[in-house]
């Protein structure tokens, strides 16, 4: 097992994890109601085609990371999962961006692909809103030493946080024929 990278403050990390939680909640969640009109010179879903892309990397990190574990290469394990991180606050950034600068597309499609459309979308926005403090609580266990405790959260944590790594370039390419 790898060494603990942090020193033990539960009531710290409760604390800033449930804070930073909530405001990166609450700013995504204020995005539908504000859009900046600015020309960038440039199509700004640009910034949603590179979403999906690096939720696409995530994916592969996550599969890397699980493997890595499972065959007890933990130093790869854990250089996967922070590079995992650390792409998951860039895509907040560009996903942030993403919404200010281009606002709301309706999805066109029609029938039983709308179905399913907004099946995806629903299961993916509940999830990536709810995952990110199990994703920190998950981190901090680890990086503090009680694997026990970061190994029974990823068991809920990496599903979760997978399955919104992969539905997120399916949303986008179902509705990627709407942007205008």
């Amino acid at each position: 097992m790898l060494q603990a990278t942090m020193t033990k403050n539960d009531s710290k990390a409760k604390w800033l994890i449930g804070i930073f939680s909530f405001v990166v909640f609450a700013i995504v969640v204020s995005l539908g109601r504000i859009h900046l009109k600015v020309d960038l010179g440039f199509d700004v879903h640009v910034f949603a085609k590179f979403n999906a892309f690096i939720n696409s990397v995530i994916a592969v990190l996550l599969i890397a990371a699980l493997f890595a574990v499972k065959s007890g290469r933990y130093e790869l394990h854990k250089r996967t999962m922070m590079a995992a991180l650390i792409l998951s606050i860039l895509f907040l950034v560009s996903y942030i961006a993403h919404h200010l600068l281009a606002g709301d597309t309706k999805f066109g499609g029609r029938g039983s692909i709308k179905t399913i459309y907004f099946f995806i979308l629903a299961t993916h926005i509940f999830l990536a809103a709810v995952i990110l403090p199990f994703i920190l609580f998950t981190a901090y266990r680890a990086l503090i030493g009680e694997y026990e405790s970061h190994k029974k959260l990823a068991r809920i944590t990496w599903p979760l946080w997978f399955y919104v790594a992969i539905t997120g370039p399916i949303v986008y390419l179902m509705i990627s024929p709407y942007y205008h």
